[in-house]
């Protein structure tokens, strides 16, 4: 791990895997989680001449707290990081919570964003069209549910037990507090070696408290200070029928207001299959773009 100082005194936290000297790929991850990658996704990305760089989002890991933050505001930490890394362009793909700041990237630093791809991103709250709840399983329904009545105060409540669960828990003991978020094709997918890289991300997340996760929450519920409908970069876009996590409206609404995307709605995929059978296609299709012609 390392940390890198940003220009409003904070710190954010990053990891590097694939081909250190590939084209650089920005990697967004879930709601919870941090800057950790699975070995497999960094296999992969090193196969292709892709290095793969994740980061923890302020108030997750080591990173700083950034309260009140956005999720237009992701763009402004990834370019520095950007920067830090020698890469005036970069691509990047974000999974679940991490889609919208991915899509922020794309909508913001269009100068930057060669391409970008998204895993079952989470959609507006609010937005006319997309009934954000509806199709969630019942743990995803009592969180938002949470934050919706009460804000910081009772979504911090709800997560600090969790947390203190959850920033200990083992690959092998994920299934019980994940359960009212699994359908089947999920909870299967849990029982491969996925599970030791969520785990992780559980742990590292939750290193100094729940701070990332209720600032996520509450960014998710408040305008995202972007316009989807703004992006003009290429997009790749997946989403399942069978999530409990992030139904597939939210993949279907934003579908139909990317402009250009190339989306894939899946019958079989879950959540978290996306993340290991889609993965190494995400890959392929985004050092396709890199190689294109400008």
């Amino acid at each position: 791990m390392t940390l890198l100082d940003l220009p409003d005194g904070r710190r954010i936290e990053f990891l590097e895997g694939g081909d250190p000297s590939g084209a650089l790929v920005v990697v967004h991850h879930g709601t919870p989680g941090s800057a950790v990658l699975d070995p497999e996704w960094s296999a992969d990305a090193g196969a292709r001449g892709l290095r793969l760089v994740t980061y923890a989002r302020p108030g997750y890991g080591d990173s700083t707290r950034h309260p009140g933050r956005r999720v237009a505001d992701a763009a402004a930490d990834v370019a520095a990081l950007a920067d830090h890394c020698g890469a005036d362009r970069f691509l990047t793909w974000g999974w679940s919570g991490g889609g919208p700041h991915t899509l922020a990237c794309a909508a913001l630093l269009p100068d930057r964003v060669v391409a970008a791809a998204t895993l079952a991103s989470v959609g507006p709250y609010g937005a006319p069209g997309l009934d954000f709840l509806a199709g969630m399983g019942p743990g995803n329904i009592e969180e938002f549910g949470v934050v919706l009545a009460g804000g910081e105060a009772a979504i911090r409540a709800f997560a600090v037990p969790q947390a203190a669960v959850l920033g200990a828990v083992r690959a092998e003991d994920l299934v019980e507090p994940m359960a009212a978020h699994l359908t089947e094709v999920d909870r299967e997918a849990l029982a491969g070696p996925l599970s030791a890289t969520l785990a992780a991300q559980l742990r590292a997340a939750f290193r100094h408290g729940p701070d990332g996760w209720v600032d996520d929450d509450l960014a998710f519920v408040g305008p995202w200070g972007f316009d989807v409908a703004e992006i003009r970069v290429p997009v790749l876009l997946w989403q399942g029928r069978e999530d409990a996590m992030v139904p597939p409206t939210h993949g279907a609404w934003l579908a139909q207001r990317i402009p250009g995307v190339e989306a894939h709605l899946s019958d079989t995929d879950g959540h978290l299959t996306l993340a290991t059978t889609r993965l190494p296609g995400i890959q392929e299709w985004l050092r396709a773009r890199w190689d294109a012609p400008a």
